[in-house]
């Protein structure tokens, strides 16, 4: 499936954290065939959850946009700007307006009380205060879609996500219901995520064709990139959560933007000279064979 165009892509951030090598390498590849599309690039700073962010982690997405030497068409310039006049806490009402919808589609929605120390779930009325809100999925559900860098995938979402949060217990939208909600705003039509996200990619996929206004948020119109992980040395894939109070994520990479581009380089199956700088791994992947797609990054995959 090829890339629609005009091409609308994003970076989509949390500041939960510090920026690791497995962001920045996502970052470099959306810009990459964003840029190879001649796309329009957003800047969507995902801030839902406040209780993680800290002013530093959200400073640290600006310094590590600068650090790479990537820039996008449209988003915020700063954490002040960004918190003026990007937040998520600004589109509010158009989360609770989808959520809303949704709560009417009958037996798709379930409140819960659940706890991660409690098995039990009793069904509770929407209504009650710190329940969060479930969609049901149905039991063999399987979403399938063309996938630009996996092929065509079939994802057992009844299996792996029966029951996923979209509103959570303090009564804001969670990430699968407002991800889809900021997309459809954006005008998104390119998708570029790491391959762990690929069951939320098949959630919001699920959950967006439940109602008329949020089925424009479907596998024909968008083309979603899943790319493989990056891995620390025991070969677990990194993650924010696991920083220890000292990391400083990959602006403290001992080789530089190197160690984000030779990784590009290496995901893109480019020349080991490619990994060399920005405008060498630009140059490089512009002059493949799957130039616009990256259908060359894996066996079998037709652009």
């Amino acid at each position: 499936m090829l890339v629609q165009s005009p091409v609308v892509s994003r970076l989509a951030p949390t500041p939960s954290g510090f920026l690791h090598i497995g962001n920045a390498v996502n970052f470099v590849l959306t810009w990459l065939l964003t840029r190879q599309a001649g796309g329009t690039l957003h800047l969507r700073i995902d801030d839902l959850d406040r209780a993680r962010l800290r002013p530093a982690y959200l400073d640290n997405i600006f310094r590590v946009i600068d650090w790479l030497g990537i820039d996008y068409d449209h988003g915020p310039s700063g954490p002040d700007d960004f918190l003026r006049h990007y937040s998520q806490l600004l589109h509010l009402p158009a989360y609770n307006r989808a959520l809303r919808r949704l709560a009417l589609v009958p037996g798709l929605v379930q409140a819960s009380q659940r706890t991660r120390t409690s098995s039990q779930d009793a069904p509770v009325p929407l209504e009650m205060p710190g329940a969060a809100w479930r969609a049901q999925v149905p039991a063999g559900t399987e979403i399938g879609f063309a996938d630009g860098w996996q092929g065509n995938v079939d994802v057992p979402l009844g299996a792996l996500m029966p029951d996923f949060v979209i509103r959570k217990k303090d009564g804001v939208a969670a990430y699968q219901a407002a991800s889809i909600v900021d997309d459809l705003r954006l005008g998104t039509n390119l998708v570029v995520r790491g391959l762990d996200l690929l069951p939320s990619t098949a959630a919001q996929l699920w959950l967006a064709g439940q109602q008329s206004e949020t089925a424009a948020f479907n596998a024909a119109r968008i083309q979603f990139h899943h790319h493989p992980l990056l891995t620390n040395e025991a070969g677990q894939k990194l993650s924010k959560s696991q920083q220890l109070p000292a990391d400083a994520g990959v602006l403290a990479a001992a080789a530089g933007r190197r160690t984000v581009f030779a990784a590009v380089a290496r995901l893109l199956v480019l020349p080991t000279e490619a990994g060399e700088s920005l405008t060498a791994l630009q140059q490089a992947s512009s002059d493949s064979p799957a130039s616009g797609s990256w259908a060359g990054c894996q066996p079998g995959i037709q652009a």
